[in-house]
């Protein structure tokens, strides 16, 4: 599962971040609101954690802009600010629940694994580009009648490509995306993982293009 941090605590985000990571999440980090709705539309997360007092845009325009844009990721709020009005208003604005700081870390856990469990009981929507469907919630990926033997990187890159069907995505973009934000092994992981989804996704539809000079693009 990937989560998307939103704060600007950096003791706090690292603290988060270490104890996620431990408990088996992927976690990324945004340290203010504009970037916050940017990964959000665009980073494919399972769940945003986010709080409220944001430079750039607080976590009320946030999630907000989110919801607006048509994402339906969870949002479990994080603040320190003590209210029912202030509640009331995150709940508004389209967030799944809220946490008031300071909290227990179990209790953090317990509230992302519930989110997570309401949200699987929907299922995410499958994904279709030309003859391939992505399964979401059964994590697989079938083109035409044939189930593709992807690991779970595999999948994930696929899924990440789906999602930008007919737009260039650099490798740079991917590899925030698919990988976590404290990758530092060598970009050219993107070029292997590419290539096996090729070998594997044939000579038909859809088909991953090369775009020289800056990425990759899926296109039907």
């Amino acid at each position: 599962m990937k989560l998307l941090l939103v704060d600007d605590d950096a003791t706090l985000t690292a603290a988060l971040r270490r104890g996620l990571t431990a408990e088996g999440f992927t976690v990324e980090t945004a340290a203010d609101g504009r970037d916050g709705v940017w990964r959000g539309r665009e980073g494919g997360y399972d769940l945003i954690l986010l709080d409220i007092m944001l430079p750039g845009a607080n976590g009320y325009r946030v999630c907000a802009e989110l919801r607006r844009s048509g994402v339906r990721t969870p949002i479990l709020m994080l603040t320190a600010k003590d209210g029912d009005l202030d509640e009331a208003e995150g709940l508004d604005t389209g967030a799944d629940d809220y946490l008031r700081k300071p909290f227990s870390f179990p209790v953090l856990v317990a509230r992302i694994h519930a989110l997570l469990r309401r949200a699987s009981l929907g299922g995410p929507a499958p994904l279709e580009v030309g003859e391939l469907r992505l399964d979401l919630r059964a994590r697989r990926a079938v083109l035409g009648r044939e189930v593709l033997p992807l690991t779970a990187r595999e999948l994930e890159l696929l899924t990440f490509l789906v999602r930008r069907a007919g737009r260039a995505v650099s490798k740079s973009e991917i590899l925030a995306g698919v990988w976590d934000d404290a990758f530092d092994g060598a970009p050219n992981v993107v070029e292997v993982y590419v290539g096996r989804l090729r070998r594997k996704l044939g000579g038909g539809s859809p088909r991953i293009e090369t775009v020289r000079g800056l990425g990759y693009r899926l296109e039907r």
